[in-house]
Order: C-alpha cells, then structure tokens, then sequence
C-alpha cells in the first residue's frame, strides 16, 4: 500500500476557500497545502490521468510510472493500467449542458479533433453525493416537457416546428423521440440575440407575478427560480432553458446516479464523489464559456425520456456498500463505520478518506488513514483489516472481473 499525493483542478464553478470540500480534504492530508480564500476548488484527482496524475507520498514517483515498472500491482484484467478516475467535486455553480461519447464515437472524436477530445476513450459517470447535490439528468417525461413548453412561452418562442410540440402530447414513443430531437436541436441551436430576447421575456413575466425571488443557494428551488439562477450564472446562455428539459432532482448523502454514453447532464451544486472512465471526454451545448459542440451532442444523444435516474447500491458486506454500473472499468464500494475489513476486489483499489479516520493492517504494515488521504492498494494486498472511528466514511474505486 502507498499513500499518494492527489492533484487539484481549480476550475471556475468549483467551491472557493474553504467552503470546497476538495480543498478540505485537500489540506487534511497535506498541511503544506494552503487554501486561498479566493480561488474556487472544483475537484480532486484520484488515479494515472495525464491532466491530474497522482504520485507517491514517499518518493514523489507518478502513480503510473511505478504501475508502468510493475504489472504485479495489478490484476491481469486491468490490462496494464488504471481502467478509471476517481474524483472528488466541489459544485458551486452549474457545470456545463453535457454528454459523453461512446467509446466509437470518442476514437472518431479524437482522431478529428484531438485539441477539444483529448481521449480515444468513453467516459461512463457514477456520482455519488456527499451532501445534498442538485443537478439534471436525462430527458424528462415528454409529458414534462410538453407541460413546460405551454408553461414557460419563452422558451416556445425558441421552437419553430410547433406540431413536433404537439407529437409530444399525443405520439408514440418513437414519434415522441423523433419529436424531442427536433424541438431539442431547434432550441439548443438558438440565435444569441433570440436567447437574449426570451431571457428579458421570462424576467418580466416573473416581475409580473413576483416570482424574481433571491435564490438561496442550498435549497431546492422552483423551475421558474432555478432558470434566474443559471442566468445569474452564465447571463443569456442558451443552456439557461435546459431544465425545462431535463430532469431535475436532489440526491442526498448516499444516493447516486450513473450517466452512461450520449446522455445529457449537468451538475448544479453540492458535493460528490466520483468515477469515470479513465478519460476528460466531454461533448458541451450550454452553461459554459467553453467550446460547443452541439452538432455532435444532438447527432448522439439518445432522446429517451425517463424518470430521474437514481442508481442504487446493494451491502455487499458489514458496513460495505457497493456501486456497480452496467460498465467494465469500474465499481465503487462505500465503507462505513461498522466495517472492519475491506473486501478483497481481485484488482487494484484507490481508497479515500471522506470524514473520520481508520486503521488500515495489511500482513505487512499498519497505517493510520486520517481526513482526505488516499491511498493505492495493489492486487497483492488482498487483505485489509480496519478498526475505524465512529465517523468514519471512506469510497474506494476499482476495476472488477466481470
């Protein structure tokens, strides 16, 4: 086992200060690192990824370079690397309109455009929150959306092809999707001056009917408080109206959802932990200063209309809960206070400390695993005995043999 040294992304919508959970957990297990009060602390990388690679606590070495030099750390079915990245995030504000590639599509990305897709690879998602955490998830209902559509008329003035609206309310599920494509991409392709123009729109309306409400960051909110809150955040952004098509829902300390390919999404606020394929693969439409792709992510998204998609874990062992998605790359095991082994996963495993501390005992070593520290376990340290604190809470990712 070795502790490793994790890096930060300090990207814009992350938590600032003290405030970020990632620069905690950060600053728990490194005193040199020092938090500035001003800088936002978006997430904590946990693996071998070339934009956020971790190293090892007692020599400084890349995580990937010691795997590199011994195959022996992991299991046959790894293929020789890290198959996912674990991470840590800290929302303040919306993330990007969003999907990911299948695996096909991202080879094809980044043969074509390796400068925005960085990976040949697909990015399969479980988020796992660690405090309430809003954020939207696949397409509603179509009779959700059409309902919003009628409710919200400046978001219809966006949408030329008025009987696809109307398919919403009475086709049928294959005529529905065809339908939602159409009225999506007309929406999602919207002029910057039309977009601004439908913004000015809501927020009279709202004055009218004194729903222009001071949103209180923490809460769960209306529609109508939500869409004045992503302006606030991103002004005349066409991703501003997104809601009114995707879901949107809270997940609280536990609960979870996995976003597989070509599913759009956008994390809102609060707290999470998760893992990824081992990839920085994103296709974005709206919520970002960023590149835009939107001719690929309407070409590519499904459309299929569902309910919030909470993703659930099963007990596995005492105190141990597992997360495991419909992928190959990764499984994610959630370990409380009851537990006093780890379960031996026959593969490599990066293990996070979120709240409390533990004793770790190997056959040849004992650590003391406190507040933020990660640690990398090789295959052939099968057996961990712990005797943990009455707070403790840890997440350790791995690649399963399926």
């Amino acid at each position: 086992m070795e502790r490793l040294i994790c890096s930060v992304q300090t990207y814009a919508w992350g938590s600032r200060g003290s405030k970020s959970v990632v620069a905690n957990l950060k600053h728990s297990a490194d005193q040199e690192f020092v938090i500035d009060e001003a800088k936002p602390y978006a997430e904590l990388w946990m693996g071998v990824h070339a934009n956020g690679p971790s190293k090892i606590a007692s020599n400084g070495k890349l995580l990937s370079e010691v795997i590199s030099k011994s195959q022996s750390l992991l299991a046959d079915h790894e293929n020789g690397t890290l198959q996912f990245l674990f991470k840590i995030l800290s929302v303040n504000q919306a993330l990007s309109i969003q999907s990911h590639p299948d695996k096909n599509k991202a080879k094809i990305l980044h043969e074509r455009d390796p400068t925005h897709y960085p990976d040949a690879n697909h990015k399969p998602e479980l988020a796992i929150a660690l405090s309430s955490f809003q954020l939207l998830s696949g397409f509603r209902q179509s009779h959700e959306i059409y309902d919003n559509i009628k409710s919200f008329p400046e978001l219809e003035s966006l949408i030329n092809s008025k009987s696809a609206i109307e398919i919403l309310k009475s086709g049928n599920i294959d005529e529905k999707r065809v339908a939602l494509k159409k009225i999506f991409s007309e929406y999602i392709r919207s002029s910057n001056e039309n977009v601004l123009k439908a913004v000015e729109q809501l927020y009279e309306r709202l004055k009218k009917i004194n729903l222009l409400l001071s949103i209180a960051e923490n809460n769960r909110c209306t529609l109508e408080e939500l869409l004045v809150r992503l302006n606030s955040e991103y002004p005349g952004d066409v991703g501003i109206f997104a809601p009114l098509f995707l879901n949107y829902f809270t997940l609280e300390r536990g609960e979870a959802v996995f976003m597989g390919p070509n599913s759009p999404h956008a994390y809102l606020f609060g707290d999470c932990v998760e893992c990824m394929g081992c990839s920085d693969n994103t296709v974005r439409a709206g919520l970002t200063p960023k590149f835009k792709d939107v001719d690929t992510l309407c070409s590519d998204l499904t459309f299929e209309m569902i309910e919030p998609p909470h993703f659930f874990p099963k007990t596995i062992a005492t105190g141990i809960r597992e997360y495991a998605p419909p992928v190959s790359e990764f499984a994610v095991h959630e370990i409380g206070s009851s537990a006093n082994e780890l379960s031996n996963v026959g593969a490599s495993s990066i293990i996070i400390t979120v709240k409390g501390s533990t004793e770790m005992h190997t056959d040849a070593k004992k650590f003391n695993a406190k507040r933020g520290e990660v640690y990398f376990i090789p295959v052939n340290v099968p057996h961990v005995l712990i005797k943990p604190s009455a707070d403790f809470l840890a997440y350790r990712a791995f690649t399963p043999k399926r």
